[in-house]
């Protein structure tokens, strides 16, 4: 972050108690003022300001690091960050009592771009800065994990808010009546909805907090906290890229829309977490095979029933994973990639530690021939016949890339 020293010290005042307005929620919100990807956030463009930059009293607010003098963008701003442009960067680190370098790794980590010596900065900030800084001291985090801590709560949040206001805001500002423009309509919506939203977001939070704490501390050990035994599976819509060429992008982002929305309510209907959307392709993860299996063919099922979807394919497999940041990684990751990308359209395909576990789970036979000869044997001995919610098939082998050579099987519904 660059910051011209010899300005540290104008404007810079300790908050009060009282003066940290903004909630924690927006605190984030209210940092650099910016993504990094963005050259165009409401600070970059003076992040390459020079010379000094004079004070400004705290019930003005400082032009010189919006890229326009719209009042209302600066209404809505503070009306969201829930307070005025106060600090430059060094300013609200010294005032957190932060060194500058570690509260450039928390603001970039967060998607924050650099301000220069722009006023750009709420008394939020420096309580954000104050708090990370304090669980370090406080020895409740490392500096990485809090580094880590600012990024995935910077990515899951930007993409939050670019979605609420391409598509929720959007639609929601239409004027109401002849005349009016979308500007006049923006201020009070935001004003209504705000505090609404952040409550909301809380709560969804917690809950999903609640429900990872949960799975968590049901692990075997100390070791699966982090390196766990998962099934995961990827779903991939078939023939998406001849799709861009021939739907207009409104129907391609509304079909993209209908398969996310289609795939996340039945991952989450059926106990699983979806990982990640890709645009024509979905992750999702689940603690047991059974599982894994029933949103997958739930999936084709589905989307084999709307006319307006593609064919749809699944690959899933079972193995070790590593988790970090809400993501997974590992070679079980890449194997269920790979087994989608050969997987036939309206199909599953599973590797075979998946097999093996869905016939350990007593959820599918290891073979027809036995399961039929194990229900003759049970009539005659007088005993329930087995049932079975899944049928696997085994395929011929065959090299994948970058794995050797696999067996794939497919995975079907067993008639029941």
């Amino acid at each position: 972050m660059t910051v011209d020293d010899t300005t540290s010290g104008a404007g810079a005042q300790p908050p009060s108690d009282g003066s940290s307005g903004a909630s924690a929620s927006s605190s984030g919100q209210s940092g650099p003022t910016g993504s990094s990807s963005r050259s165009s956030g409401a600070a970059s463009g003076a992040s390459g300001t020079s010379g000094a930059v004079h004070p400004t009293p705290h019930h003005e607010v400082d032009h010189t690091a919006e890229p326009s003098d719209d009042p209302l963008a600066i209404r809505l701003e503070q009306l969201i960050l829930g307070a005025e442009r106060r600090y430059t960067a060094f300013q609200a680190a010294r005032t957190a009592g932060v060194s500058m370098e570690l509260a450039a790794r928390f603001w970039r980590a967060m998607g924050f771009a650099d301000i220069g010596q722009a006023k750009a900065l709420t008394e939020a900030d420096v309580l954000a800065l104050r708090r990370l800084a304090g669980l370090v001291e406080a020895g409740l985090l490392s500096e990485p994990m809090a580094v880590q801590v600012a990024r995935s709560t910077g990515q899951t949040t930007a993409r939050l808010a670019d979605w609420q206001i391409d598509s929720f805001l959007e639609g929601l500002t239409e004027p109401p009546e002849p005349g009016m423009t979308r500007t006049e309509v923006t201020y009070p919506l935001v004003e209504l909805l705000l505090p609404e939203l952040e409550e909301f977001l809380v709560y969804v939070w917690r809950r999903q907090l609640a429900a990872a704490t949960g799975r968590v501390v049901q692990a075997a050990d100390d070791e699966e906290m982090v390196d766990r035994r998962l099934a995961v599976g990827f779903a991939d819509l078939v023939g998406f890229t001849r799709l861009t060429r021939r739907l207009e992008e409104e129907e391609l982002g509304e079909l993209v829309e209908s398969f996310e929305t289609t795939c996340a309510d039945l991952v989450a209907a059926h106990s699983g977490r979806l990982i990640k959307t890709l645009g024509d392709e979905v992750l999702y993860a689940a603690d047991d095979a059974g599982t894994a299996a029933e949103i997958a063919l739930r999936l084709i099922e589905t989307m084999t029933d709307d006319e307006s979807m593609p064919a749809l394919r699944v690959g899933i497999a079972f193995g070790t994973v590593t988790t970090r940041m809400g993501d997974v990684f590992g070679t079980t990751v890449n194997l269920a990639s790979r087994l989608t990308s050969i997987a036939p359209k309206d199909a599953v395909l599973v590797d075979g530690a998946f097999a093996e576990e869905l016939i350990r789970t007593g959820d599918a036979p290891a073979s027809e021939a036995e399961a039929a000869e194990e229900a003759v044997k049970a009539k005659k001995e007088g005993r329930e016949v087995p049932t079975y919610r899944f049928a696997l098939q085994p395929m011929w082998q065959r090299p994948v890339r970058g794995l050797g050579v696999v067996e794939p099987w497919l995975l079907s519904r067993r008639p029941s």
